[in-house]
């Protein structure tokens, strides 16, 4: 890893790149372009291949970086002295799209530093199974390699190779088709993030994992690690404070951003800040997320959490992942629907079923759809912005379940 690490520096610093410059990495291998820019005190992009030519534009001319590099470094030998410090900025992390157009947002080499610590060391290998230009790979990347662990990259996620490895970075449609897999298990560590893990697929995981611990971790890209869960809940991470404001989570942190970047420039990120998640806090501090406000289905005057739905849902065997979304109605405003993934299609009356023991009246869907494959971001998550333009067009590829 050093060799490429280092030439990737030199190439770097050739053309002209030093402490506060940008690169953008638009390579198959992006993490020795990383490493190498954070030698020399850069900051850097990687580009997802899966960005639309207007999300690309708007990415590039948020960040404007010096420097675009499109190939493998040559390896040297040579050495590059690191520069900067804690607060230096090193990466140019993006939101993943999942509801909208990308942002761009900085965090310093201190924001995740902190991250990995309250993580804890992770054993080896690791592996992760999915492209380094989503920020939650490339974290579980780091993280594996501030852990001094073997590091396994892998462009996607094969649940017979996490069988062999003892770490598995995943979100929990991952989660769910690693648990489908039967073969046996060297796991001794699975974190998933990126979405909320129902209680069915945690029982699963008890049942079907015995020896591995499940780590679960809520967070997003301009606050990182916000709370982990506990066997007493999901607590906020030692260090960040969270204040709800009318049952939306706002977050003071020493893990957050240090801001976002509109046409290169840095608007700096405010003392408390919010992404819009809905929560609830109970008296003794156990954290409950509801869901992004993005992702709320308003049906018959009452508020629905499509991801409170999800993760009931997503427990029922033969389901691989699924979507709610809201269809239009002219009386209730919007219809809960669900749209799943299988490749072969769950029964409806185990889905209702499931609903009618996880959900309040309200919040069962009455559209029930069937997919092979929802559209995804870089991480894995259902890109929900897209399907629901796509089911709102006539376009997304699924038909009604019965």
């Amino acid at each position: 890893m050093l060799a490429p690490v280092h030439g990737a520096a030199a190439a770097l610093a050739a053309r002209g790149t030093g402490e506060g410059s940008r690169i953008a990495v638009d390579a198959p291998e992006p993490l020795p372009w990383l490493l190498g820019a954070d030698l020399l005190g850069a900051a850097t992009l990687v580009l997802e291949p899966s960005w639309t030519p207007a999300e690309r534009a708007a990415v590039l001319a948020d960040a404007a970086p010096d420097v675009v590099v499109t190939e493998a470094p040559e390896p040297t030998t040579a050495r590059v002295e690191p520069r900067g410090h804690d607060r230096t900025a090193f990466y140019l992390a993006t939101t993943s799209g999942s509801s909208g157009t990308p942002k761009v947002l900085t965090r310093t080499r201190r924001s995740w530093l902190a991250s990995f610590a309250a993580l804890g060391p992770a054993p080896g290998p690791v592996l992760i199974g999915g492209p380094l230009s989503s920020s939650l790979f490339l974290f579980g990347a780091l993280h594996a390699l501030w852990s001094g662990a073997e590091l396994r990259l892998r462009p996607r996620f094969e649940p017979r190779e996490a069988r062999a490895a003892a770490t598995v970075h995943v979100v929990p449609a991952l989660l769910s088709t690693l648990l489908a897999e039967r073969a046996p298990s060297a796991l001794r560590k699975v974190v998933c993030g990126g979405a909320h893990v129902g209680d069915g697929l945690r029982e699963r995981f008890a049942r079907l994992l015995p020896h591995a611990e499940l780590v679960e971790y809520y967070g997003s890209a301009e606050h990182s690690l916000i709370a982990l869960r506990h066997a007493n809940g999901l607590r906020p991470v030692p260090g960040v404070e969270l204040d709800v404001r009318d049952g939306v989570l706002w977050v003071r942190s020493p893990l957050a951003f240090s801001g976002y970047l509109h046409d290169g420039a840095l608007e700096p990120a405010p003392e408390w800040s919010s992404v819009g998640d809905r929560v609830e806090r109970s008296a003794s501090g156990v954290l409950t997320v509801l869901g992004r406000g993005s992702a709320t289905v308003s049906s018959g005057g009452r508020l629905v959490a499509a991801e409170e739905v999800e993760a009931v849902l997503r427990a029922v065997p033969g389901v691989a992942d699924v979507l709610v979304t809201g269809t239009p109605h002219p009386r209730l405003g919007e219809l809960v629907t669900a749209i799943v993934e299988s490749d072969d299609s769950p029964s409806l009356r185990d889905l209702r079923a499931a609903a009618r023991e996880g959900l309040a009246p309200g919040k069962r869907p009455r559209v029930w759809l069937a997919t092979k494959a929802l559209p995804r971001t870089a991480s894995g998550k259902p890109a929900r912005a897209r399907a629901a333009e796509q089911l709102r067009d006539g376009i997304l590829l699924a038909e009604p379940l019965r």
